[in-house]
């Protein structure tokens, strides 16, 4: 079983910046590959950035490439989304999630046997 904590949403400005955090309980966090997800009002939850075991490869939701930036540090058991440039429509609440299995899709939800309580973003025009 593998607990999953977000921190590090809250209220900014159009262009400003956030960093998220998740951390997870398992002792071998190193094994999962790791997921941010994002649900607004009304919407369903989407694909915004992903990174493998060894954190050597990221993926990116069109929407946010070159803006955010995913990373982990495996001596810590967290996972970081770096979230630059903010617009209002990027406010969500955003959801980490975690999954042993490699993939060649981690855009998918349903790949994922892991996910966290959430953190919401707000971004005020």
């Amino acid at each position: 079983q593998v607990q999953l904590l977000e921190s590090g949403g809250g209220l900014v400005q159009a262009g400003g910046s956030l960093r998220l955090s998740c951390a997870a309980s398992a002792p071998t966090f190193s094994n999962y590959n790791m997921g941010w997800f994002r649900q607004a009002p009304g919407k369903e939850r989407e694909f915004v950035a992903a990174i493998t075991r060894s954190g050597g490869t990221t993926y990116y939701a069109d929407s946010v490439k070159g803006r955010f930036t995913i990373s982990r540090d495996n001596a810590k058991n967290t996972v970081y989304l770096q979230m630059n440039s903010l617009k209002p429509e990027d406010t969500a609440v955003y959801y980490c999630a975690a999954v042993r299995a490699y993939s060649t899709n981690y855009g998918l939800r349903e790949l994922y046997d892991y996910w966290g309580q959430g953190t919401q973003v707000t971004v005020s025009s």
